[in-house]
């Protein structure tokens, strides 16, 4: 007689709820040959271990050790031993087959040979942020809306820049030649055990978005990877590469990453007030505060790359000013329509490129920064913020966001927060891989630079 398993509704995510017994039998009833042991450097990169099921008893023990100074933030080649601790509820069987046979998977967290867990592991940093709000009495709910491009691959399989997609925002075929793909890409990760709410082609030629449901933060992090996985192996089964780079063609609209958050306490939305006119509590108000208030620290986390601060410009959807509205699009903070469950603080900024684990764990720390000292925001905007005048943002207490990687690491270093959320390990480390690669992008030649330059001077 099989084990019936437990099944959790986590924030719409079904989630199973496995034992050690169950990983084991599932694994040899699916004839499971490979076990992905997953974890994620501090730059949000997913690394893996693989091993064969006669080696899955041990990892579920804890014993699986690998080498943590050959990866990116961890730690110095004397130190480097550390272990992989399964997190068995994050148990999948890939949808796809190998020539060897199934794959599955188990996300881990980081520990050191003492048994202490890990400080420079992001999952980690999260976990302990999302501790601190249930200290508080609220539990932490995020919905990612992840874009990302579908190009052509050259004769070698390489990706390129090229397409012949011609379709634009919620366009059907024959134009959007993505959607085979992107229905292959729902379809395995409805086979995941994902929601998916909505898929549609977006602004820009080639470029699309999956919305799933959201779920507690941590899960979100781990789909939000998953996801990710997904979708560049539908991509290349297809005979395309899929890129989550911010910014892949000038002059068209960038890829983003909006952050859907909410608190809920005792079952409630924490951030609904039917008495106000907005129908925000003040937890929500002193929430958005506290972004508002440490937003160009956490840029440097939520927009990582060099290419993230030219998405980050006028004209394309993508935020550039410090504001909220309950409205239009141009804010850095939209608070979406739906109130009652479905209030929510939708962050409009960050990009695919980021460390989900450290960037929810930011923004986490940010709004509840934001509560504890009751900060109130500044009035909400009702006009298309790319339209004002400087001296008009000015005046009405709107900022605006870093220029460029450098400002933003430079903004992070200045925010004591940054560094006491993500510990100093991460926060080292974080920003010496930010310098270098700073470093590097101003020393190179841009084909920019020839064009322009070469034959005139």
């Amino acid at each position: 007689m099989r084990e019936v398993l437990v099944i959790i509704f986590l924030g719409g995510i079904r989630m199973p709820k496995y034992t050690r017994e169950d990983i084991l039998r599932i694994v040899q009833e699916e004839d499971v040959k490979f076990i992905r042991l997953q974890f994620t450097d501090i730059l949000g990169t997913l690394k893996n271990v693989t091993i064969t099921p006669g080696q899955l008893e041990k990892a579920l023990d804890n014993q699986c050790m690998f080498d943590g100074s050959s990866i990116e933030g961890f730690v110095r080649i004397e130190e480097s031993d550390m272990y992989l601790h399964p997190d068995i509820n994050t148990f999948a069987i890939f949808p796809w087959y190998s020539q060897n046979g199934r794959i599955a998977r188990l996300i881990c967290d980081i520990y050191l040979p003492d048994g202490s867990p890990f400080e420079g592991d992001p999952r980690y940093i999260l976990r302990k942020e999302v501790k601190r709000a249930s200290d508080l009495g609220f539990t932490f709910n995020v919905g990612p809306e992840c874009e990302f491009f579908l190009f052509n691959t050259d004769e070698f399989g390489h990706p390129t820049t090229v397409t012949h997609d011609t379709a634009g925002y919620f366009d059907l075929g024959p134009s959007d030649l993505g959607e085979s793909c992107r229905r292959d890409i729902c379809l395995n990760l409805e086979e995941m055990g994902f929601e998916i709410e909505a898929s549609h082609h977006e602004v820009a030629f080639a470029q699309h978005e999956i919305d799933f449901k959201y779920s507690a933060a941590l899960s979100a992090a781990d789909n939000l990877l998953t996801f990710k996985l997904v979708v560049k192996n539908c991509a290349e089964a297809n005979g395309l590469c899929a890129t989550f780079m911010p910014k892949p063609i000038t002059g068209r609209a960038g890829s983003g990453l909006h952050i859907n958050m909410s608190l809920f306490r005792g079952g409630v939305n924490a951030f609904f007030d039917p008495e106000n006119p907005m129908g925000l509590s003040g937890t929500g108000l002193s929430f958005i505060a506290g972004v508002m208030k440490h937003i160009r620290g956490i840029c440097a986390v939520t927009n990582p790359l060099v290419n993230s601060y030219k998405r980050l410009v006028p004209g394309f959807e993508a935020p550039c000013y410090i504001a909220w509205t309950t409205g239009n699009r141009s804010a850095l903070i939209r608070i979406p329509e739906s109130r009652g469950t479905g209030t929510r603080v939708e962050l409009r900024s960050p990009d695919p490129a980021g460390n989900p684990y450290l960037s929810f764990a930011l923004l986490l720390a940010a709004g509840l920064d934001g509560i504890e000292q009751n900060l109130q925001p500044v009035d909400p905007v009702s006009v298309n913020v790319y339209g004002i005048s400087e001296e008009e943002r000015l005046s009405s207490g709107i900022g605006d966001l870093p220029a460029d990687l450098k400002e933003a690491v430079s903004e992070m270093k200045a925010d004591p927060f940054v560094q006491e959320t993500l510990g100093s390990h991460v926060f080292k480390k974080y920003i010496e891989a930010k310098e270098r690669e700073w470093k590097e992008y101003s020393s190179t030649v841009t084909e920019w630079e020839s064009a322009r330059y070469l034959s005139k001077f």
